[in-house]
Parts: structure tokens; sequence; C-alpha cells
């Protein structure tokens, strides 16, 4: 019975999943930060620098896996609480649970999907992809570990505004994206530099790019795959409890 009941409310995170992609894939917020960000982000990086085509390939994939994952999680909530249909939602028989799981699935799909882009431009452009499956895990696990994030960070402030909840996202991300590998090799890092890029999940998926580009990393694959496998389960069971305690509060 209880297995019967984990399948039904995986069907129903499916469900939501699937309707949260077809209604906010578009919004403003997920277009700008998603898409636009990590662009204008490595022109400013690209442009007047000679470097390796490893090295911008690692930080165009980086960034863009990073922000289009972390795009539609953060609006969701306040969008549907705005909306009253975050309260018709936990009307029916959905449990919190799966009605995040259904967050973090879109938000993985839209991250995964677009991180195709940069792909596809950095081996038009010559990468050498060294070890294919190793980025490709890493792909996967990142967006999983990165959308998992975004809906912990829509937990907190409990409000109906996006744009609140927007601006508290942005000041986890940005300092995240300069601490992480992406603009400064880790190895480049004064030693306090490592010890708090260690606490970022991004830096262990720019090991990982390095790994499969340039043959190179920090930490060792194991380290990297175990890293950001940690940072989710954090990231999910801290989300869950978090918006258990204040979604009550978010609909008053």
């Amino acid at each position: 019975m209880r297995e019967y009941a984990f399948s039904d409310q995986l069907k129903r995170a499916l469900a939501i999943a699937k309707k949260n992609l077809r209604i906010y894939y578009r919004r403003g917020p997920v277009v700008i930060f998603g898409l636009l960000m990590p662009f204008f982000l490595f022109l400013a990086f690209f442009i007047g620098r000679n470097m390796q085509i490893e090295r911008l390939f690692t930080g165009l994939l980086g960034m863009t896996i990073f922000f289009s994952s972390m795009s539609i999680g953060p609006v969701i909530v306040p969008f549907e609480a705005r909306s009253r249909t975050l309260e018709r939602l936990l009307s029916t028989p959905v449990s919190v649970w799966a009605l995040l799981m259904g967050d973090v699935i879109a938000s993985f799909l839209y991250g995964f999907l677009i991180s195709f882009v940069p792909l596809i431009i950095g081996l038009i452009l010559g990468v050498n992809i060294a070890n294919g499956l190793v980025l490709s895990l890493g792909m996967v696990l990142a967006a999983f570990c990165f959308s998992s994030f975004s809906v912990l960070l829509s937990a907190y402030p409990p409000t109906d505004v996006p744009s609140t909840v927007m601006m508290v996202s942005n000041l986890v991300k940005f300092p995240l994206v300069f601490i992480s590998g992406v603009f400064i090799p880790i190895c480049e890092l004064q030693d306090w530099g490592r010890i708090v890029a260690s606490f970022s999940p991004l830096t262990y998926f720019t090991d990982l790019v390095n790994y499969s580009t340039q043959g190179i990393s920090y930490y060792s694959v194991f380290v990297d795959f175990a890293a950001l496998m940690g940072f989710t389960v954090l990231f999910l069971v801290f989300a869950i409890k978090i918006h258990e305690k204040t979604l009550a509060e978010r609909l008053a």
C-alpha cells in the first residue's frame, strides 16, 4: 500500500512538472536569469581575453546550467501563492514533497535541455571532450542539484511576491558563481578561496567539466560526484522541511 502511495504521488509530481514547464518557461524572470544573464556574463568574461577554448567552454557550460536550472524553481511557489493555485493544489491529495518534486523536475528538465546549447557551441568550436560519460552524468546530476537548490531558495521568505524571492535568490547565486572556479580556476585561488569554494555545488561541476575536457581536476571525480549528490540530498531535505513550516504563512 505504501509503495502504491509513493508511485501515485510520483505521478502527481510529474503532472505538476508538466504544468510548470508549460506555464513558467516563458516568464520574464526565467528568460532573464536563465538565458540572458549567463550569456552576458560570458561575454564579459570572454571579450578581450586570450584564453583556451576549453576554459571558455567550462565557464559557459557552468554558468548556463547553473542559472537555467535555478531560473524556474524560485518563482513557481510565489506565483502560485499569488494566483491561489497553490492553495488549490494543497487541497488535493498531493503531499508537499510531491509538489516540490514537481517543481524540481520542471527546473531540472529546463536547465538540462538549455545546457545543450553551450555544449553544441563548444563542439562546433572544436572543444575536445575526452570523457563524454563523466560530462553527461555530471550535467544530469548538476542540473538536478541546482534545481533542488532553487526550490530551497523559494522557501524563504514565505511571500507571494516573486520579485522578493528572486532578489534573495540572486543574492545567493551570484557570489557562488564567482567563487566556483568559473572565472578563476580553483587551483589558482588562495587557500581561503579554496575553502570557500568547497561550499559551492557549482565548484564540483566545473571541476568535472575540466576533467572531461582537459583531463585535469582539482578534486577526484569520485569526490565531485559525491559532493553533488550530497548537496542534492541536503537541498531537498531542507526544502521540504522549510516549505512544510512556511506554506501556511505564505497562504495567509
